[in-house]
């Protein structure tokens, strides 16, 4: 952050400390011989009757459906274990919003093979409740955020229910970042971990983010809810929640440039995950080896 910045009353505390990315390398200078990575969409629940033009830009209002509440875990080399998004607890948002079947994203993610206190990482798209909910059931992870998305659910005042934002996970980042776990990103195009990059402006958030990821296939891209459902990039239509539609479409013809294959690009709550990647199943598929 600039020195020469200001930032409001109440922000100081939780950014405190908190270590900040360094500049990464642009595209242009990738270094070669990176690691590559499994990528594994796992399912922790489900969110029933949404509504469908909070998905769909232009949807029927009546069209309901239900989403799968996800994390994905990316397996590397040398013990690395990465998760993108850590889900959330049962209680508090998850109950408002009476999410189903709901399994604790640790051992959602345990029964992927990966015990909780093997996570090494995880990056957190953005800050609503089912994505950053759950960063403190992975305790010796470390936790990567974009700092602009950080700055502006800090600085605002926001009633849950309306923000999406819990205020108890911007608790839970204050004692990350005084255990000395919690690292801001700084912008777009950036690579947290050797193999991994985040971009940012597809504005379902202030500052939310998604991520590609070099797998021995090629790159995978996982969307998180900058996409929600593949019927966004089959029918070439911004999600119904964003700040700004036509970054989102935008985001999206990103997307397509950096995923290897259409097919690779995953979005953040559609079932249909499970369908067109089935194995191994019960909520865990395999996006790439």
């Amino acid at each position: 952050m600039s020195a020469r910045r200001a930032f409001p009353a109440g922000l100081l505390f939780l950014l405190g400390a908190a270590g900040v990315l360094p500049a990464a390398p642009l595209a242009a200078e990738r270094p070669r011989g990176e690691p590559v990575y499994a990528v594994f969409a796992v399912r922790y629940g489900v969110l029933p009757s949404f509504p469908a033009h909070a998905l769909i830009a232009g949807a029927d209002p009546g069209r309901r459906m239900d989403l799968a509440l996800m994390v994905w875990l990316l397996r590397g080399p040398d013990g690395r274990n990465v998760l993108v998004d850590a889900g959330c607890r049962p209680d508090g948002m998850a109950a408002r919003w009476k999410v189903r079947d709901h399994e604790l994203p640790s051992a959602a993610v345990a029964r992927a093979g990966v015990p909780a206190d093997q996570v090494t990482d995880i990056i957190l798209t953005h800050l609503h409740w089912d994505h950053a909910g759950g960063v403190e059931l992975f305790p010796r992870a470390r936790v990567w955020v974009q700092r602009e998305e950080l700055e502006h659910h800090t600085a605002s005042a926001r009633d849950p229910a309306r923000s999406g934002v819990d205020p108890r996970d911007l608790e839970a980042l204050r004692r990350l970042r005084d255990a000395g776990r919690l690292t801001l990103l700084d912008g777009d195009d950036r690579a947290p971990l050797p193999g991994i990059r985040v971009y940012t402006g597809g504005r379902h958030t202030h500052a939310s983010q998604y991520v590609g990821v070099r797998t021995a296939g090629g790159t995978v891209v996982l969307a998180s809810d900058d996409v929600y459902l593949y019927e966004n990039l089959e029918r070439r239509v911004p999600i119904g929640q964003t700040l700004d539609r036509a970054a989102n479409l935008r985001a999206q013809e990103r997307m397509r440039g950096l995923a290897s294959d259409a097919g690779l690009i995953v979005p953040g709550h559609d079932p249909q995950v499970f369908v067109r990647f089935p194995t191994p199943g019960r909520g865990i598929a395999r996006i790439a080896r």
